[in-house]
């Protein structure tokens, strides 16, 4: 058995698996990871006050040590600056892959470690699997419709090592059975929606106090202006709506298909494959340093977390880069986004697009 220390977010998954842990006879501990406080600047509302007193009151019921670990300037530092620095150069950021490595399974297992635990539990929807030689694999989750592995795709070889994944095998109605089971008090509690440091906050409000708004043209892929925008960090490729470009004709819409930094310039077109820029064959995905071995010459891509996986060949261009070819055009890949590698349910690692061409 292993002395674990479980990152209790205040939501039912994460109480599900320090209850699970401890019915296997682990030694664990509940702790809840403070990562933000709205500041007055900042309308809005971030529940980590009733997040803790929800993760206390689990802690209580299942009889086990809870602590608050205080990660405040460690969040901004590594994640908001991150998010802040990324939409400021027209990027599309994904703090929620980040976090995880850089927080849950980074300064949060650090802290673990030098409390004496082995491991870190967490609620997320994946799965570990243990070679022959010791070497451990991190598995897409059971429940197709929760698998969260795309969130731990960046994850390193030794951070994997190190964490505890018991809801891995079950599925979503499975886990609120079992806080029924258990009577943990989150049992009927809502999940969480978007990035808990924003809160009830949309995320153009939160952006306003770090990014200012540098308003420019709207052209189309031929380079007529048909608007004015506020700002290249408020929109994404792919976009449909919030634009302000009307469309031309019933059945037809524009969509985000391009940003021109150089020259603070939002390109819309067609939704249509044909459209440059919308769909891409190839792309250039950066920072992959976080596999045991080489990417093989065929891989699956997952460029989004609901997106499915797609083909494609993977070639090296460099320390950490790879060219993919896709054997199907991709619609709205974003540069700054997070890809995640496959080989069937295993995940290979992850990186950055850096480049994407149609």
């Amino acid at each position: 058995m292993s002395r674990i220390l479980v990152g209790l977010s205040g939501g039912v998954d994460s109480s599900v698996a320090a209850a699970l842990l401890k019915e296997q006879g682990h030694d664990v501990v509940g702790a809840y990871m403070k990562n933000w406080v709205n500041s007055e600047e900042i309308p809005g509302e971030c529940p980590w006050e009733s997040d803790i007193e929800d993760a206390l009151a689990v802690a209580r019921t299942l009889g086990i040590e809870f602590r608050i670990v205080d990660l405040v300037d460690e969040y901004r530092s590594r994640i908001v600056n991150y998010l802040i620095e990324g939409y400021r150069a027209g990027y599309t950021p994904n703090p929620d892959v980040l976090c995880n490595r850089e927080m849950k399974f980074g300064v949060f297992l650090d802290y673990a470690l030098e409390q004496g635990f082995e491991m870190v539990g967490t609620g997320h929807y994946a799965r570990r699997a243990v070679r022959s030689d010791g070497r451990v694999d991190l598995l897409r989750g059971r429940d197709p419709n929760k698998d969260q592995s795309y969130f731990l795709s960046l994850m390193r070889p030794e951070q994997i090592e190190r964490a505890c994944l018991p809801l891995g095998d079950l599925l979503k109605p499975q886990v609120r059975e079992l806080a029924l089971k258990y009577g943990l008090p989150t049992a009927r509690k809502k999940d969480s929606q978007g990035i808990c440091f924003i809160g009830q906050v949309k995320m153009s409000d939160f952006l306003q106090h770090y990014v200012p708004d540098k308003p420019g043209d709207i052209v189309d892929t031929q380079g007529k202006k048909m608007g004015r925008h506020r700002g290249l960090h408020l929109f994404t490729i792919g976009q449909r709506k919030g634009h302000g470009v009307a469309s031309p004709r019933e059945g037809v819409a524009y969509v985000v298909v391009g940003k021109d930094v150089a020259n603070n310039r939002l390109i819309v077109g067609y939704e249509d494959v044909a459209t440059q820029g919308l769909y891409a064959r190839k792309a250039i995905v950066s920072g992959i340093e976080n596999t045991r071995e080489p990417l093989p010459g065929r891989v699956l891509a997952q460029p989004r977390y609901r997106a499915k996986a797609e083909p494609c060949t993977c070639v090296y261009i460099g320390e950490g880069r790879v060219e993919l070819t896709f054997d199907h055009p991709l619609r709205a890949l974003a540069i700054g986004q997070v890809c995640a590698f496959y080989d069937g349910g295993r995940v290979l690692g992850g990186g950055f697009f850096e480049s994407v061409e149609s």
